[in-house]
């Protein structure tokens, strides 16, 4: 035999040996493949909690670029329809100029009163809507008074005179009504205007 051949006592020495040292490194293997799990784990599972604050961030902007895609729309005419309320307004006076006595005017009165109930139409065909709040309470949200009338047997605080119909835009204000509001006979002011 050589010296490099192995005997058959050498062979159970270093069989010995490995079956020592082999559970050692097994259970250290164990230990080592357990930690890279956990790590793995924890890898994933951050990975999805980033994946889904990620799509819950997409599902927000979405639906706030939604609400103002739906905003302009809903709002896209508000300065065509502050240009248009002038005309109104002009078609409106006109018509309470007219001398109702007089018969050569009616055919024209006729027709003003045509063409203003054609344009409200149309205003209201995109959600432009009048505030006529005659006999109403005072609302500083939709109301701007620019005169206090004293007026007996008229509630304190209510509108007795609409100077100028206001108008909302898809129910949001577009301009303010202008009113004369009735104070207390005594001279004192309504503090709500």
């Amino acid at each position: 035999m050589s010296d490099h051949d192995p005997t058959p006592v050498d062979d159970a020495v270093h069989g010995e040996a490995m079956a020592e040292s082999h559970p050692a490194s097994t259970a250290e293997q164990l230990v080592e493949l357990q930690q890279k799990l956990a790590e793995a784990e924890a890898k994933v599972s951050a990975a999805e909690e980033r994946a889904l604050r990620l799509q819950a961030e997409q599902q927000n902007l979405l639906r706030r670029s939604q609400q103002e895609i739906e905003k302009a729309h809903k709002f896209a005419l508000e300065k065509f329809a502050l240009e248009l309320l002038p005309v109104v307004d002009n078609l409106e006076r006109g018509l309470r100029a007219i001398d109702p006595q007089r018969e050569d005017l009616q055919l024209f009165a006729e027709g003003m009163t045509l063409t203003l109930k054609s344009l409200l139409d149309a205003l209201a065909r995109f959600n432009i809507e009048p505030i006529d709040p005659a006999g109403q309470s005072f609302d500083p949200q939709l109301h701007q008074a620019v005169a206090m009338v004293e007026l007996p047997g008229a509630a304190p605080g209510s509108v007795i005179d609409v100077v100028q119909k206001g108008y909302s835009l898809n129910g949001r204000l577009l301009r303010a009504a202008m009113v004369a509001v009735a104070k207390g006979v005594s001279g004192s002011v309504d503090q709500r205007v």
